[in-house]
């Protein structure tokens, strides 16, 4: 507590006068936030930044794992990993953009940012979790047609269908973000500069903002409706059709590998929305900004950090991919080594 009181007595200004009236008199707009971070946990900040660090090498190295074994083993060019591929770059994309500043923070006990790098990594962090969502949204449709309709599985599933199930996802989210991006920026922010958070996410944001948030507000839930629930209600539907067909499937082999193929997806889908539905959906008590963290904490580091572990560990294509490249890997060092010592 002393140090959250420290903390805020060094960078905010007195809360109990008007927002109005503390820019009219003290005509004082911030150019920089300050990050609190889990100050909660201050004396445990180098245990956290340790595990914090861990967590995100484990994420870099099997994102890159990933993307390494798609682009490298032609066996593995077909929609389903290619789509898993874009799937790790949005994972790279969303914890190398707040991790970073993560370590920081925790390291520091609180760390400012200014105003042009937060609302940066306010743009990429939106744009990598719609990403995200709109990615998991193509790979639903990919295990619906596989599931449900086998037989047309490689007519509908041809080249520029493919090219346009993994272009718009990354479009899409790259261009719509702006507006709101730039709605975010021209807010004013004179009475205080304490974000409550470990990475500028839009609440906490709105949340210190001495002008009217309304328009930006309404913005920020039109495309969360837009780009994360309705994809959300799209996969929902997609999985009772594949469920549906699953249960019609008369052999046994037969189910256990249609459910096998939808499973890891399944459960990706779930750890990413989870917690965005317990964010946006569910009510909170006293402690809003603190199980806000937490729960922001599980989709931008337990997510990334799980989808290429449910991807890998039951799919024997993955294993033999990796199998396979660490074999002629060794291949290539013994023989340069035979080279060197001859």
């Amino acid at each position: 507590m002393r140090h959250k009181e420290r903390l805020i007595n060094g960078y905010c200004t007195p809360i109990n006068k008007k927002l109005e009236d503390m820019c009219e008199v003290n005509n004082t707009i911030f150019s920089e936030f300050f990050l609190l971070g889990f100050h909660e946990f201050h004396q445990l900040r180098v245990l956290l930044f340790l595990i914090f660090l861990a967590i995100y090498l484990l994420i870099v190295t099997e994102n890159l794992v990933i993307i390494s074994l798609v682009s490298l083993c032609h066996h593995l060019q077909v929609p389903m990993y290619m789509f898993l591929r874009n799937l790790a770059m949005a994972d790279l994309l969303l914890t190398s953009n707040i991790i970073p500043k993560l370590l920081q923070v925790t390291w520091l006990g609180g760390s400012a940012i200014s105003n042009l790098s937060c609302f940066i990594q306010f743009y990429f962090h939106c744009v990598a979790t719609y990403t995200q969502s709109l990615i998991l949204t193509a790979m639903a449709v990919d295990r619906f047609l596989a599931v449900c309709h086998p037989l047309r599985y490689m007519s509908f599933m041809n080249q520029t269908f493919c090219f346009h199930l993994a272009f718009w996802p990354w479009t899409i989210p790259l261009i719509a973000i702006i507006s709101e991006t730039v709605l975010v920026s021209q807010l004013q922010f004179c009475a205080s500069k304490i974000l409550d958070h470990f990475f500028c996410d839009f609440v906490p944001i709105w949340q210190i903002a001495s002008s009217d948030a309304e328009q930006v507000k309404f913005e920020d839930f039109f495309l969360t409706v837009l780009l994360a629930f309705a994809p959300f209600i799209l996969i929902f539907i997609s999985y009772i059709w594949i469920f549906v067909a699953i249960i019609k499937i008369r052999s046994i082999d037969g189910r256990q590998k249609a459910f096998s193929t939808s499973s890891s997806h399944l459960a990706s889908v779930c750890t990413y929305y989870v917690p965005i539905i317990a964010i946006y959906m569910f009510p909170v008590g006293e402690n809003t900004a603190y199980e806000n963290k937490m729960k922001a904490l599980l989709y931008t580091s337990l997510t990334p950090l799980m989808n290429p572990v449910l991807y890998s560990m039951r799919n024997q294509e993955i294993k033999k991919a990796t199998q396979l490249v660490f074999y002629k890997r060794s291949i290539k060092i013994r023989r340069s080594s035979i080279f060197f010592l001859s």
